[in-house]
């Protein structure tokens, strides 16, 4: 009998030791083996795990190209019962099913998150380009109602992202980042480079990705989705902070052909007394096509460089220059990394050595793209684009074709090989890599200068490489217009704030068949379209006019008194007021990994009305912004028109041929306002409460903005260019209703000593029971900074208002010396 009880006893151990050997504890997390494949589970924070799963007998050794975060040292409680692995720390916890292999993730309070689907995890044999790997997939189970946002810059118009298929490779137009999140605060990663399709429909929730030794991704918890953001960024990398300059207007055009050309357009602009800070040197100042990208003035229309930048510069403005991924073949960077192998053998642009369209193939430019991959390849380019144009002074970089174009394409392009294995297999990251090298460099040479980089792609992580990404060459037209509200929002809740597009659209031919391109932007049906992207872009984190077909600078849509001009420096105008409020939120985004565009649901995700909202967005913490976004005064078909009969026989028409139309007649534009707050017209300043639709009048000259209730937002003053005049004298309104807080942030107005601390903050906060304001004491200093200034404090109120401006009646002037101030309003 004994010996039977012992028996059993031994036999019980056994099953006990066996079951607690079912996985293997990691630094981070475990290690299992479940169905034929070999599950990894590692905490990186208490709310932000990574997933990898291999087939055993796999060695999986890879470094991301995104993630810069090493994993920190997390308590976790580990325990396991029939079924289930459950790893609890004290955000999340994460359960792994050992009979499916399935990975799901609860709240720590137990609320269901997300879940794989059972069965879902799928690895391919395929070879790519000779070595043999996998394609890899992943399904997982959303609610049905649940609105997910990301996956990158898409053109679908769309701002919830269910119930469709994206091909994800990089594009002109469309840049992905293979993320998203959810209204249910958490966010998932699906870290690889190639090919991938998402998926979403009644099936589930897919990536699936041509090229994956194993499959690799991260699910974050951050609550809400500004957490979310917080934790892509920490994942990822945090946002450097651009210089104040390049929050002003931007002029642009494809392309200005002489360097006096150039210069003339800042000096028209300072002569009519409308504000710019920047001008941008399109393609071609390098020459022909066979010297592309040569990263040097071969044009002879470009025979003093250093003069034509001095000159920008001492018209006080700042100058950006276009430079490629690609370089021609008489280049001499082409032949160096020809020699070194390292240029990848596709059809890129321009295919033609004519500068002619359509290319003329008789003359292939032999342009090719290089490897920035390859470290190597990333310290030649920055050798000769320091020696070229750095070494000049010319102030930021236009990087164009980040995506790289991919021309004419063939499945055998992607077995080029790069630095780290086959194009196919690294293909997304390319803008990545390419953006970083040319960051990484320029800061290991300058700390005097920001880095500032306009560039047409983007992948996740991105946003740490002191970069905006622009939607590319768009097509004029009101619904590649339309699509760009939900494009920059979906953009930016990957965690990448930095976001503009080209006013008015790239391709604006359509609006030009009929007209001499002198008279082509008094044509009424872009003037409108244009004017409406323009206000648009006053609330994006760059505001930059830019096109081909016809001239966009404002001189060429009439002359002040006229309403089409008169809105376009209004415009302009309201930009470099809002500077001191766009700056604190570019140290905002920098320091607490806030957002410039922010989705509704950011900010409202108790109403349900703006989950899938594409019309509106909050620019900042304060303002609501409801651009109009349709045709009021012409029709958003482009129709043929002729000089003689118009779009109708019997419309009037003006001495242009044009139909005549009158910008000034009273429209109306639908708004919706949240619930939650009260809102006021930052033009009227009457207050509405939240959580319904109003019709807001508007005029060519009105874009409809409201300000959330306790908002204070400091107004700057009226400049030509944004560090013309110190802040001394800003005026601070006040939006009763609700308590509020704003901290102003100053620094230098560039170079890196803000990460040293070189800065000063000045917090207010609105007491709305008291009506009091507190000025606080500042915190921090940096040269230059002012000790002695006056707030003109206003309080938000109709009878402060006249027509479309805040007529200046301040409650209180305060002198301000850096001491906290109360005032009593």
């Amino acid at each position: 009998m004994k010996s039977i009880y012992y028996l059993l006893t031994c036999v019980l151990i056994l099953s006990v030791s066996c079951k607690s050997q079912s996985y293997e504890k990691t630094a981070s997390g475990i290690k299992t083996t479940i169905d034929s494949t070999v599950v990894e589970v590692r905490f990186y924070t208490p709310g932000i795990v990574r997933i990898i799963k291999s087939l055993p007998g796999e060695t999986v050794e890879k470094k991301s190209l995104s993630v810069v975060k090493e994993a920190e040292t997390v308590p976790l409680n580990v325990t396991e019962s029939d079924s289930t692995i459950s790893l609890l720390s004290d955000v999340l916890t994460v359960k792994v099913n050992t009979r499916t292999g399935a990975v799901s993730y609860l709240s720590a309070n137990g609320d269901a998150l997300l879940t794989e689907k059972a069965g879902s995890t799928a690895f391919t044999r395929f070879n790519d380009a000779g070595n043999e790997t996998y394609s890899v997939k992943q399904s997982f189970t959303l609610d049905p109602n649940e609105a997910i946002y990301g996956l990158g810059i898409l053109q679908n118009g769309k701002m919830s992202q269910r119930n469709q298929k994206v091909h994800m490779v990089q594009n002109n137009t469309c840049d992905f980042s293979t993320f998203f999140q959810s209204v249910k605060g958490y966010g998932l990663f699906w870290d690889n480079y190639s090919p991938t399709d998402f998926t979403d429909n009644e099936a589930g929730t897919e990536f699936a990705s041509e090229v994956g030794d194993c499959i690799d991704y991260y699910f974050m918890y951050g609550k809400n989705a500004d957490g979310v953001v917080a934790e892509m960024r920490d994942l990822t990398g945090k946002v450097p902070m651009f210089p104040l300059w390049t929050y002003g207007f931007w002029q642009s055009r494809e392309r200005y052909k002489t360097q006096d050309e150039t210069v003339g357009v800042v000096e028209k602009y300072r002569e009519l007394g409308v504000p710019l800070d920047g001008i941008i040197q399109d393609w071609q100042y390098w020459g022909d096509n066979y010297h592309w990208n040569g990263m040097s003035f071969l044009n002879p229309g470009f025979p003093e460089p250093q003069k034509f930048v001095d000159d920008v510069h001492n018209l006080n403005a700042h100058l950006i220059i276009s430079i490629w991924a690609s370089f021609g073949p008489e280049t001499p960077q082409y032949k160096e990394l020809k020699e070194k192998n390292m240029l990848m053998d596709f059809q890129t642009w321009p295919q033609s050595g004519k500068d002619i369209w359509p290319p003329d193939m008789n003359y292939p430019s032999g342009v090719q793209v290089y490897d920035a991959f390859n470290p190597e390849a990333r310290d030649i380019y920055w050798e000769y684009l320091d020696k070229g144009l750095f070494s000049l002074g010319i102030d930021g970089w236009w990087m164009d074709s980040t995506e790289p174009d991919h021309l004419d394409f063939k499945p055998k392009d992607f077995d080029n090989k790069t630095y780290l294995g086959s194009f196919r297999k690294v293909r997304n990251a390319f803008p990545l890599e390419t953006v970083g090298g040319v960051y990484d460099h320029q800061r290991q040479v300058s700390s005097d200068k920001r880095v500032f980089i306009l560039t047409r792609s983007g992948f996740a992580g991105q946003q740490r490489y002191g970069c905006n990404v622009w939607s590319g060459d768009l097509g004029s037209s009101w619904d590649s217009f339309r699509s760009q509200i939900p494009a920059g929002l979906n953009f930016t809740l990957t965690g990448n704030p930095n976001f503009n597009s080209d006013i008015g659209g790239f391709f604006a031919g359509a609006y030009n068949k009929s007209w001499s391109d002198g008279t082509a932007a008094k044509n009424p049906l872009f003037q409108e379209l244009y004017v409406r992207w323009l206000q648009y872009g006053v609330f994006t984190p760059m505001m930059r006019s830019h096109g081909t077909d016809m001239k966009r600078e404002i001189y060429y849509f009439g002359k002040q008194g006229e309403p089409v001009y008169d809105a376009i420096a209004n415009a302009i105008n309201l930009r470099y007021s809002l500077l001191p409020y766009i700056y604190t939120t570019s140290w905002d985004v920098a320091s607490n990994n806030s957002s410039f565009m922010r989705a509704l649901v950011m900010d409202f995700p108790a109403d349900k009305k703006v989950w899938d909202m594409n019309s509106e967005y909050m620019f900042g913490q304060s303002l609501l912004v409801a651009p109009v976004m349709n045709a009021q005064y012409t029709p958003e078909k482009i129709v043929k028109v002729d000089e003689a009969s118009g779009w109708n026989k019997g419309n009037a028409k003006t001495k242009e041929g044009f139909p005549a139309v009158d910008f000034t007649e009273v429209k109306s534009s639908p708004v919706y306002l949240p619930e939650g707050t009260a809102w006021y017209d930052f033009w009227t300043n009457e207050k509405f409460d939240g959580g319904q639709e109003i019709a807001k009048e508007t005029t060519i000259n009105t874009t409809p903005v409201y300000v959330k209730a306790g908002a204070i937002l400091p107004i700057g003053p009226k400049v030509q260019y944004a560090t013309e005049k110190k802040w001394d004298n800003l005026e601070i309104r006040i939006y009763e209703g609700a308590d509020g807080e704003f901290t102003l942030y100053e620094d230098e107005n560039d170079n890196y000593n803000y990460e040293k601390g070189v800065y000063s903050t000045i917090t207010f906060k609105w007491n709305d029971a008291d009506k009091t304001l507190t000025i606080g004491r500042r915190n921090g200093e940096f040269p230059g900074m002012l000790t002695e200034r006056t707030f003109n404090i206003v309080l938000a109120s109709k009878d402060k208002t006249k027509g479309n401006e805040i007529v200046s009646q301040p409650d209180k002037a305060v002198t301000y010396s850096g001491d906290e101030v109360v005032v009593k309003l």
